[in-house]
């Protein structure tokens, strides 16, 4: 019987001594550190060199991040670190990546062949199927260390190892402070990743929310058309198909379930793969994940308020989902159930390679049976999940989510 841990530390973490070690050791390193636009563009350009970041419209999106940021309690000395290093490093991805273009104007010429994008909630076995489908040669995935840094210095070069290593020195830390966080989604340097971070680059996206508790960014987001910012990331992806090839781009997040129209505009042709499972599992898991995560950034932390919000983020994506589900025709597109899922994962993936027009070869078979004899489900444990811990009444999320349930979870579907 495979293990299952509750978790009772989400309100008032805590940690391993020697992780409260290192966090008494981040606290001095956060004393100068602001949220602030003008220090954070600073650095940036004093730690690569570059000063130009392209097209200045993103600067209001920060402004907008800043302040929802700002504006959150419990902020800890390691969470201003952290969250300052990950806006400073997109700040720096968009100078590489307008020095890059600005050197090999040719980028914008290079082909994109129509993606295969998975579009589902966390929870619903997208991760797992993104793996079984980056094994094989066939698709171009998003390694995690690469979504973080896509882009080289001029002084590191084509070497992707001091990005590698930077990346394995945080998961390293996060896995030490959340040590079941493994059980909810393995992290590695090099397990493949979602391009939301990507997305995160042009300062636009439901990234931010996963990081932070920030509603008033929420609110940013929803209201504003999100068209201009995937052609940013089409862009990016031309740009790292010149710096490490690739032929057709394997993408996955869960914004993809409220953006379908955008999606079908920009990237024209592609293959979008829906999944879906019960979404009351789902928003009790994911609340479980972020209230989880958040402890990296906050003490303590307000879990149930969280999962207030993130039960109320699902149901939009849903509704979204049910609203806009035919922006993709069937020719183009599958809806995949959890339950069907996991009964026969590999006769999954050949449904999709055939949807995509994609043979199975030889080699990606063996790669994808490979992946899956060495990646059995649950092998890191289980989480005991459970709404009370949440201030969820299950009832209450089955009658929240009726309308999606009836159109994609019927019985007999």
């Amino acid at each position: 019987m495979v293990d299952a841990v509750h978790l009772t530390d989400l309100a008032e973490p805590r940690f391993p001594a020697e992780v409260t070690a290192i966090l008494e050791v981040m606290a001095p390193m956060a004393a100068d550190l602001r949220l602030d636009a003008d220090q954070l563009h600073a650095m940036a350009r004093e730690q690569t060199g570059l000063r130009d970041f392209g097209p200045r419209d993103y600067e209001s999106r920060l402004g907008v991040l800043l302040d929802a940021m700002n504006a959150m309690e419990g902020l800890t000395s390691a969470g201003l670190l952290g969250l300052h290093t990950q806006l400073l490093q997109l700040l720096k991805n968009r100078l590489l990546l307008v020095d890059l273009l600005g050197r090999h104007p040719e980028i914008a010429e290079i082909e994109l062949v129509p993606p295969v994008v998975i579009a589902g909630l966390p929870r619903t076995g997208t991760t797992h199927l993104h793996n079984l489908l980056s094994a094989g040669p066939t698709f171009r995935s998003l390694p995690y260390w690469e979504s973080l840094e896509p882009f080289p210095t001029a002084a590191e070069g084509d070497d992707p190892a001091p990005r590698k290593e930077r990346t394995g020195q945080a998961v390293w830390f996060a896995n030490e402070a959340m040590p079941y966080f493994a059980r909810m989604h393995e992290m590695t340097t090099d397990h493949v990743h979602e391009e939301i971070q990507l997305l995160a680059n042009d300062f636009s996206t439901m990234f931010f929310e996963t990081v932070a508790e920030v509603p008033a960014w929420r609110d940013h987001y929803r209201a504003s058309d999100q068209t201009p910012h995937y052609a940013h990331l089409r862009v990016q992806l031309q740009a790292l198909q010149h710096l490490r090839g690739g032929r057709r781009w394997l993408l996955k997040s869960p914004q993809h379930l409220e953006q379908l129209p955008v999606l079908a505009e920009v990237f024209g042709g592609a293959t979008v793969v829906v999944t879906h499972r019960d979404p009351v599992a789902v928003a009790v898991s994911m609340a479980t994940m972020i209230a989880y995560t958040a402890r990296m950034h906050r003490d303590p932390v307000p879990v149930a308020r969280l999962a207030a919000y993130w039960v109320d983020r699902v149901a939009l994506m849903l509704d979204s989902l049910v609203a806009d589900r035919d922006a993709i025709g069937p020719e183009n597109s599958v809806d995949v159930r959890f339950d069907h899922f996991m009964a026969d994962d590999l006769g999954t993936a050949r449904r999709v390679y055939e949807l995509a027009g994609e043979p199975v070869s030889g080699e990606a078979e063996a790669a994808m049976t490979a992946y899956l004899a060495g990646h059995q489900r649950d092998r890191h444990g289980r989480i005991d999940y459970r709404a009370a811990d949440l201030g969820l009444d299950p009832d209450e999320l089955r009658e929240r989510f009726a309308g999606y349930t009836a159109r994609f979870l019927s019985p007999d579907g």
